[in-house]
Formats: structure tokens, sequence, C-alpha cells
């Protein structure tokens, strides 16, 4: 998938204002309007206006594509960069909806991103304020045992010259233990402000676990990836697993194979009805890094009839 410079398509600075990116865009739609322009490539140009327009218009979009950095150039393969969008706040309905008929560049990055504008409040009339949305990363743990976290949130804001800027705020959220992976955490009144002094809206943080060394979580969930040696799965063996909670010992049935899974019931994030982690073996193999070692394999190959790939035919 290649980047889009939507700045170059639009043919404006980076630091262009608002009135300069619609000023650009109503000059471009007439030039390349499929049914006045004489281009070659005047409906392919039109579309790829609409869709740079479709993001430097709106300053939330704007400001998430601008966190990308100014060091991509147009035709780069890309793809986004892991949780690029966490810590963004923005209003509107959440990720549920986006333009459609863009290219994979703008599907990949706002194809399910949703904002929306509140109108201005006429005398005498009261309104509540927008809801908030963003994502943050949290650890694993916070969610096996809850915690009270600092958040830092990023939201964009048009000054009175026009250019578009970020605005960050510090909350400090209780996490409740057992929350999930895309669970919604509710702050009442920290959205938006209301129209003509009506209630705050409110902001919901969408929660998304860090990567983490031992565990990935599908729900309450979790698997572990759990090494093992040769003679551990040929004969059989009690090993210590650890576990959020604490190592336990867990049995290895004797001809265990790479991928098999074991289950330790409610050994997974807590809730009213505890998730489990599933233990998958992997079978490593020792290295012959000495004379010793290889004389060993040498042994192995001579006397053991084993041919893993004789159900290949080969």
């Amino acid at each position: 998938m290649d980047f889009k410079d939507y700045y170059a398509i639009m043919g404006v600075r980076r630091d262009a204002t608002q009135d300069d990116i619609k000023r650009a865009y109503r000059k471009l739609a007439r030039k390349y309007h499929p049914d006045v322009s004489k281009e070659a490539d005047a409906e392919l140009r039109f579309k790829e206006v609409g869709e740079a327009y479709e993001v430097l218009k709106d300053p939330e979009k704007r400001a998430a594509y601008d966190q990308l950095g100014a060091d991509w150039k147009a035709g780069q393969e890309f793809r986004p960069p892991p949780d690029w969008d966490a810590g963004f706040e923005f209003s509107g309905g959440g990720f549920d909806g986006g333009a459609s008929g863009f290219s994979d560049f703008f599907e990949s990055l706002f194809g399910g991103f949703s904002s929306t504008r509140g109108g201005r409040a006429h005398a005498g009339f009261q309104a509540q304020g927008e809801d908030h949305h963003a994502r943050v990363l949290i650890d694993l743990e916070d969610a096996f045992n809850g915690a009270s976290r600092s958040v830092t949130l990023r939201a964009p804001e048009t000054d009175r010259s026009g250019h578009v800027i970020m605005r960050e705020r510090t909350l400090n959220v209780r996490i409740p233990k057992g929350v999930k992976q895309g669970q919604r955490i509710r702050l009442a009144g920290q959205g938006a402000p209301g129209l003509g002094g009506g209630q705050r809206g409110d902001l919901f943080l969408e929660i998304e676990f860090r990567p983490h060394p031992l565990y990935r979580a599908e729900g309450r969930d979790l698997t572990l990836e759990l090494p093992i040696t040769p003679w551990e799965a040929a004969l059989g063996a009690t090993i210590k697993v650890p576990t959020p909670a604490g190592k336990v010992d867990l049995k290895i049935p004797p001809g265990t194979a790479s991928g098999r899974k074991m289950r330790l019931k409610g050994r997974g994030i807590p809730g009213k009805t505890p998730g489990d982690l599933y233990v998958e073996p992997l079978i490593t193999v020792p290295p012959a890094d000495s004379e010793a070692a290889k004389a060993l394999y040498r042994e192995m190959e001579r006397k053991l009839a084993y041919n893993p790939r004789a159900r290949l035919g080969v």
C-alpha cells in the first residue's frame, strides 16, 4: 500500500490554515471536475483531491494524519504504525463509519473514523455537549489487578489564525479489575462543553493492551507459548509455568507435539466468569555447539529410526 501525501495533492504547505485548504480545494475541484475538465486524468485527480480534502478539512482527521510525521514520501510503501491513534481524543460516534470509495491508504487510517461537529446555540437554547472518544494503552497487569493510572490525551484545536494545533490534557483514570481489550470506560462530564450552558458530554476510553512479553489476550482468555525440550515432549514432564497470579505446575503428557493447547481453567483475566490460560508447547532444539553435543546428535541419528517427512512420501 502506497503512502499518500495529501498536502502535495492539494498543493499546500503542511502549516496551511483551514481557509487555505478550503481555497485550494475549490480551485482544484473546478480544474478537475470531470464534467468540465479537458485533462486526460481529470476523474482520477478529482477523486484524489476529494480524498485529500476529506482529511485536511477536518481538524481531527488532519491532526491524526499529521501524527504519522512529515518524512513519508508519496508512493512510499506504508503500513500504519501499531496503535498509531492511541491517546488521540476525538468527537463523534467513535470508530464506526467513514467515507467510502477512497483509497486503501485512506481506509487503513480512517475507514472506521467518525467525527461530528456541533452547531451554534441559539438564544435560550441548551444542548448537551458531544461525547468524546479515545483509545488508551494499559498493561495487562492493570486489567488483572485493577489500577489508577494517569492518562494523557491529545485533541486538535483550530487557533485564531486558522492553524490546527494539538491540546493535551491529563486525567487520572481508575482501571477496573477484569477490564477486557476493546471495553470502554465512561468518564462522565469529560466530553465537550454543552451548547448554551448545557451539560458537558462524556468521555469514553477504549481499552487496548500493550504487547506483553509472555501472554496474548483474546477476550478474557490468555495464551502463553511455552518452550520445552525434546525429551520433555517425548517422555512427559511436570513444568513450572508462569501465570499472572504466580507460578503453577503443569503436566506435559508424553508425546506432546508443538502447538498442542493445554488449558489452565480460570487463570485468565478475572471476571464474573474468569478467562482461561491456554499453554501452547513449543519444542526447542538444543544447539550442537560442542563436540559432545554433536556426537550425541549423531548417535540419535543412528539409533532412532525417525523420519518426520514420511507422510510426505520422501
